[in-house]
């Protein structure tokens, strides 16, 4: 189908490589490269000049890129209408998230989505929030979910929550143990912190240096749930999303540490591309991802 070799077309020219286009496309090497002598054959010019580590296009090449994305926007706009018009929501979503979005929010966003929609399938792929941003930029998945207050011109961003952020301490932690807390009890305290590029870490990184706090020690892990783990083990206090340790401070296993004056909020954001034109499905989840408040009722 035409169709089909010109998405595969396009995805050659914007990873610019044969091997990446074909890991994102899940065919061999030299299937995306016979596609691509078909369509050369198609039109009987040379689209390309290729090596084993760059694409060049020709200038044939760059003219069918262009229409290539009007077409293919095109024909994505024919089916979303068509679909409108039968009411019928199927396919598949590709979707990034932050680990406290993925990890926190969505299982149970999924769950009420899959009953409504059960012809629906999503897959998440769960990174930092810059990393998502990029997965985005990059046309790997569909949208994504990031928890940062977001600047970013060529996307296009749409906040959906606002997340609140508090300091939490092992029961037992001296920190716990205070009634009247101040911002000079956390001098010289052992921090736990997620790593540079996510969200949760420009938070934190945006609290100490406003506060002047200074920090004795700080570990630093790639996740909330290890963050949480640590802090539990008694390794130090950190900054988390109220949405991670809601269980923990039922239990009374981890406890707020609350300084009068202090409130870190960020927003919860929908990510996309620009020059996306969205799935029926797409549409629909976005739409219900919107409706959210923050006791996430649909």
């Amino acid at each position: 189908m035409i169709v089909e070799s010109l998405k595969l077309y396009v995805t050659v020219v914007e990873q610019r490589n044969f091997s990446k286009a074909a890991e994102i496309l899940h065919m061999s090497q030299p299937g995306v490269s016979s596609q691509i002598r078909n369509l050369e054959k198609e039109f009987d010019v040379k689209l390309m000049h290729r090596s084993p580590k760059w694409v060049k296009l020709t200038e044939a090449g760059e003219l069918l890129y262009v229409r290539a994305k009007e077409m293919l926007n095109l024909y994505e706009s024919v089916k979303l209408d068509i679909a409108r018009l039968q009411d019928n929501v199927s396919g598949s979503l590709q979707i990034g998230a932050s680990f406290t979005i993925g990890e926190y929010v969505l299982p149970r966003l999924f769950s009420s989505f899959a009953k409504q929609y059960p012809d629906v399938f999503m897959e998440v792929f769960i990174r930092n929030s810059s990393q998502v941003i990029e997965a985005v930029r990059r046309n790997d998945i569909d949208f994504g979910l990031v928890e940062e207050d977001i600047e970013a011109p060529d996307l296009n961003v749409t906040t959906f929550m606002r997340d609140e952020l508090i300091i939490v301490a092992a029961e037992g932690h001296p920190l716990s143990l205070s009634m009247n807390m101040d911002l000079e009890q956390l001098q010289h305290q052992v921090w736990v912190l997620r790593e540079t590029g996510s969200g949760t870490r420009s938070v934190s990184d945006r609290f100490l240096a406003q506060t002047g706090l200074r920090i004795s020690r700080s570990y630093v892990f790639n996740s909330s749930q290890s963050v949480k783990e640590a802090v539990f083990s008694g390794l130090g206090i950190a900054m988390l999303s109220r949405w991670v340790v809601k269980r923990e401070l039922s239990a009374g296993v981890l406890k707020e540490i609350s300084i009068p004056g202090i409130l870190m909020e960020r927003n919860f954001s929908l990510v996309r591309r620009k020059d996306q034109i969205p799935t029926r499905a797409n549409e629909v989840f976005s739409e219900k991802l919107l409706k959210l408040d923050n006791h996430f009722i649909w």
